[in-house]
C-alpha cells in the first residue's frame, strides 16, 4: 500500500491540531445557505481561503502593487521580492532542488499544457507510446491526445481494477521501448483513489519514459517530495491548497525544462529581440510570459504558510476520520452505491443514490446547506468504463466536521423521501 506522504511532515510529533481553531480561520464557512447552516463538501472542485490569504491579497494591492522585475521603483522591488519569495516557498513545499524549476501557470491544467506541448514539439516521433490510466482528469487526457497527433506519437491507457485502483501489473505490461511518457495522477479527482506514484516513476524510469504527475488533487492532503519521488514534472492548482484561483505551478527538472521550448512568447520571456529573431530569457523566465499573476503568487506564498503552520499529520488523521465516519454511514444506509473503493485512498466519496440523477440530490442537497459536486467530474473516459454518467461527490477538506458528514447523511435520509 502506498501513502500520499513521501516524508512525514516535520510537526508530526505529538497532535495539536484543533478544528475549532481552523474552522474560526475560513470567514466563508460561517453562513447560511437557504437558512440552513453552510456544509461545504465540494473541496476536490476547490479549497475555501483562510483570512490570512485573503489580508495578503488585499494587502499586495493595498501596499504593494507593481509589475515585477524591471521597475527602478521602490513598489517594484517590493513586488518582486514577495513574487519570488513565493517561489521559494513553494520550492521548500515540494522539496524542489532549485528554486527556477518552479514555473508559475494558470493552473494544472496550463501546466499540462506546457509540458504536453513541448514534447510534442521536442521529444516525441512516430511509434512513440503516451501511457496514461483510466481514472484521468480531462486535463491529463486532451493534452496528450492533441501532443500525440501533432508527433504521430500513440496514447495507451492502463486500466484500472472494480475498486478503482490502477492495474498495476497491467500497467507494468504496458511499458516498453517505445513508451516515452508516463503522464498520471498522484490522487484521482473522483474516486480518491491514492497512487503508488512512486513505484510508478521507478518503473518508467527504467524503459527511459519521461514522468508527469498531477497532482491536483494531493498536494492539500500530502506531503509531497518531488526529489524522493524523482519525477520529471510534478503540477499542481493553489486554489485547491487554500490559495487563490488562477495561480498554478509547474515543477520540473531543471534538463527537461531546458529541453522544452517556450508556450507562449512576449515579455520577460524574452533574452534579445530583433525583427529577425529572438533568444529566450533563462530558467524560470522562459515559461513566463507577460505580466504574471503577482497577486495570486503572494497568495499562494501566504497559503503555504498557513499549511505549513498547521499540525499536518493532525490534519491528515482527521481526514481519514472524516473518510471513515463517511463510510460507515453510506454502509448503513439504503441505495447508496459507492464508486471508488480502493484501500488507499483520500477523503472523496462519489455515489449514486438509488435511480436518482446525480443533478437532482445535488440540488435538494443545496436546499438543504449541503454543497457537493455533481456530474461527470472531468472524467468522462472513467465513467464509461464505471457505465454511468456521472454521480454525487462529497469531498471533505481539513476544515470539515464528522457532525457535517452526519449531517450531509440526514440531508440524503430527506432527499430519498422526496424522491
Amino acid at each position: 500500500m502506498s501513502s500520499l506522504s513521501a516524508v512525514a511532515p516535520k510537526n508530526s510529533i505529538g497532535s495539536t491540531f484543533d478544528i475549532a481553531k481552523i474552522r474560526q480561520d475560513f470567514p466563508i464557512l460561517n453562513q447560511s445557505i437557504k437558512g440552513r447552516p453552510l456544509v461545504y463538501l465540494d473541496n476536490a472542485a476547490t479549497t475555501q481561503k483562510p483570512q490570512v490569504v485573503i489580508d495578503a491579497i488585499s494587502q499586495f494591492y493595498g501596499n504593494s502593487n507593481a509589475n515585477v522585475h524591471r521597475g527602478a521603483h521602490s513598489l517594484s522591488d517590493n513586488a518582486t521580492e514577495l513574487f519570488e519569495h513565493a517561489r521559494t516557498k513553494v520550492q521548500g513545499l515540494i522539496n524542489a532542488k532549485k528554486s527556477h524549476e518552479i514555473i508559475w501557470t494558470k493552473g494544472t491544467t496550463e501546466a499540462i499544457n506546457i509540458i504536453a506541448s513541448g514534447l510534442a514539439q521536442s521529444i516525441l516521433k512516430p511509434g512513440d507510446e503516451i501511457l496514461i490510466s483510466a481514472m484521468e482528469h480531462h486535463a491529463n487526457i486532451v493534452p496528450w491526445q492533441m501532443a500525440a497527433q501533432r508527433s504521430g506519437a500513440k496514447l495507451v491507457v492502463a486500466p484500472i481494477n472494480k475498486q478503482g485502483e490502477l492495474n498495476f501489473s497491467a500497467y507494468k505490461k504496458l511499458l516498453n521501448k517505445n513508451t516515452a511518457i508516463v503522464a498520471m495522477t498522484h490522487v484521482s479527482n473522483t474516486l480518491g483513489t491514492i497512487n503508488p506514484v512512486k513505484e510508478i516513476v521507478q518503473l518508467a524510469k527504467q524503459v527511459g519514459a519521461i514522468t508527469v504527475i498531477d497532482g491536483a488533487q494531493a498536494i492539500a492532503h500530502s506531503t509531497v517530495d518531488v526529489q524522493q519521488l524523482d519525477c520529471d514534472f510534478y503540477v499542481f492548482s493553489g486554489h485547491k491548497l487554500f490559495g487563490p484561483t488562477g495561480i498554478g505551478v509547474l515543477y520540473g527538472k531543471e534538463q527537461r525544462l531546458e529541453q522544452l521550448p517556450p508556450f507562449q512568447t512576449g515579455g520577460e520571456m524574452i533574452k534579445t529581440v530583433s525583427f529577425q529573431q529572438a533568444t529566450w530569457n533563462e530558467l524560470p523566465y522562459k515559461f513566463e510570459a507577460g505580466t504574471p499573476n503577482i497577486a495570486g503568487a503572494v497568495g499562494l506564498g501566504a497559503a503555504i504558510d498557513y499549511f505549513n503552520s498547521i499540525d499536518r499529520v493532525g490534519a491528515m488523521r482527521h481526514e481519514q476520520r472524516l473518510l471513515d465516519h463517511c463510510l460507515v454511514l453510506a454502509e448503513g444506509m439504503d441505495d447508496i452505491e459507492l464508486y471508488g473503493t480502493a484501500k488507499n485512498k483520500t477523503a472523496i466519496v462519489s455515489f449514486l443514490l438509488g435511480d436518482a440523477h446525480p443533478s437532482d440530490v445535488g440540488t435538494l442537497l443545496n436546499q438543504q446547506g449541503v454543497a457537493v459536486r455533481t456530474g461527470h467530474h472531468c472524467t468522462m473516459p472513467l465513467m464509461n468504463e464505471l457505465g454511468i454518467a456521472g454521480t454525487v461527490r462529497a469531498s471533505f477538506s481539513l476544515y470539515n466536521t464528522e457532525e457535517e458528514v452526519a449531517i450531509l447523511f440526514a440531508a440524503l435520509t430527506k432527499v430519498k423521501s422526496f424522491l
